[in-house]
């Protein structure tokens, strides 16, 4: 197993030691070692099985690990999972919002329960920046594309200020389009700091957004990689390798 170590100015906010999670015999997890920083986007990389979803699940303290710690903002998961949870945001497959409420309504209902409060205007901006068409803040998510619904989505991370935000195949049924704009918002926040880690067995979208990708199989972490020091074709070939 190869596990490099990184050298970034930015500070760690999430972090596995040693994280293992297994069910009976079966290995969901096996000895994760992860040090993700702000302003990064991390791509775990691999087919389904291969602990991609078991790992972000682990870090939102879903479930517990058999051994092993994880740390968001240099806080124990597993002893501090309530506190943990005001840093984070989680955006899966299929988000699930109130269909019947606009986006207007979903936002402001989504950042109440987080404890912050915007004015109808300021939620607007939030959809502006990411990218919601303004004729849609008031039509009810119903209405939305798996594309639209997803910025939605991240337009919640924003108002809630995540500092992390933990991804789980989040592309997956996204046209080109609505995937290539999917990848310019995760690049605009990682400017603004924010840590990002995503599941993902989408190779091209994997290289585009990724600041560094991590190659998983059955539960380990077998490579990782930074991504400006590979290219598409490189990375292809070292993932059908392993």
């Amino acid at each position: 197993m190869e596990q490099e170590r990184f050298s970034t100015n930015g500070k760690s906010m999430i972090k596995t030691t040693h994280l293992t999670k297994r069910y009976g015999s079966q290995i969901a997890l096996s000895d994760l070692n992860l040090d993700v920083k702000s302003g990064e986007i991390y791509c775990l990389l691999g087919a389904n099985g291969a602990g991609k979803t078991t790992t972000l699940h682990l870090l939102l303290s879903f479930i517990k690990p058999t051994s092993g710690r994880a740390y968001i903002n240099q806080l124990n998961v597993e002893k501090h999972a309530k506190a943990t949870k005001q840093f984070l945001a989680y955006i899966p497959e299929n988000l699930m919002l109130y269909p019947n409420l606009t986006a207007i309504e979903n936002l402001k209902y989504f950042s109440g329960i987080a404890g912050h409060q915007y004015n109808t205007d300021t939620l607007k901006d939030f959809l502006m920046e990411t990218g919601v068409e303004t004729d849609a803040f008031t039509k009810p998510i119903s209405t939305f594309s798996k594309g639209m619904r997803q910025k939605v989505g991240i337009a919640i991370a924003l108002t809630k200020q995540a500092k992390v935000l933990l991804l789980d195949e989040p592309t997956s049924g996204l046209d080109p389009k609505a995937n290539n704009e999917f990848g310019v918002l995760l690049k605009k926040i990682k400017a603004d700091g924010v840590c990002i880690l995503m599941a993902t067995h989408d190779l091209f979208r994997a290289k585009e957004v990724a600041t560094h990708i991590g190659i998983m199989k059955k539960g380990e972490l077998l490579h990782q990689i930074v991504s400006d020091e590979i290219s598409l074709s490189e990375l292809e070939k070292t993932y059908l390798e392993l």
